[in-house]
């Protein structure tokens, strides 16, 4: 993609390979698929698939793949990138999708942009086939920072859990974890953290609109990750995915991971 794309397509919300102060949560993203392909079969429809980070590593179990996603200048590069398989621009839910037609639905750090949450799992539920099977990720709020104004919003695992169970037949909780060198950043950038919203004495970050508060809170996210990366860039960039590893339910876990039955 072109530097002026990327720039656009590229908020502190949408981590970047090619950004090494973003490296750990882009390592956490990248890790959530492999912990998802064992569970991969047949026809596979992943909705948010961003810049095609898991193309790749999905594709290897499925029959078909078809990926979706709002932003039509990465559709339209993924389209050129991967010409085995389909990708279309889309805004859901509603799914423009038939009913019975997938395997396996995969959507990673998605669920919580989505306004109407309880529509779109219904809609998950929907478009897959009997005995079909959709793997979710989303990040834990009992481990969020601050307020997240790109999100709608963030669950607790027994939250999740019980509006998933609306829907589908079994839920399987579980959750990213990370390992002691994960666990560090994650402090050091609790730390971080804490200092610039000291400075928040009125708790904006819970009244304002979040349409206010986005351009805010891209800026000082991206001054705080490169600030812990001049930090400590060893352990920035150190990080790995293997770093990162799908654990049993816990409030501990960085990101819920679930999987949903139908």
């Amino acid at each position: 993609m072109p530097k002026k794309d990327r720039m656009s397509v590229y908020t502190t919300e949408i981590a970047s390979d090619q950004i090494p102060s973003d490296n750990p949560i882009h390592q956490r993203l990248l890790q959530a698929y492999y912990e998802a392909e064992p569970f991969i079969e047949g026809d596979l429809l992943e909705l948010g698939c961003g810049e095609g980070r898991g193309v790749e590593i999905l594709t290897d179990r499925a029959t078909s793949y078809l990926g979706l996603d709002k932003i039509e200048e990465v559709i339209s590069n993924l389209k050129e990138k991967h010409p085995n398989h389909q990708f279309e621009a889309s805004v859901f839910p509603p799914l423009k999708l038939p009913d019975n037609s997938f395997d396996t639905v995969v959507s990673f750090q998605v669920i919580e942009h989505i306004k109407h949450d309880a529509e779109y799992l219904s809609e998950i539920h929907r478009i897959l086939k009997p005995g079909g099977k959709a793997i979710l990720s989303t990040p834990n709020i009992k481990m969020t920072l601050s307020r997240n104004p790109w999100h709608e919003r963030e669950y607790t695992a027994d939250e999740l859990s019980a509006l998933a169970s609306n829907y589908f037949s079994k839920v399987d909780m579980r959750g990213i974890a990370g390992s002691e060198k994960v666990m560090e950043y994650h402090e050091r950038n609790r730390q971080s953290v804490q200092r610039i919203m000291k400075y928040d004495v009125l708790d904006l970050q819970y009244k304002l609109p979040a349409s206010v508060l986005r351009l805010p809170y891209d800026l000082l996210n991206r001054m705080n990750r490169n600030k812990l990366q001049k930090q400590a860039d060893d352990l920035v960039l150190s990080i790995t995915r293997n770093d990162y590893y799908l654990a049993e339910k816990s409030e501990t876990n960085l990101d819920l991971f679930c999987i949903l039955y139908k």
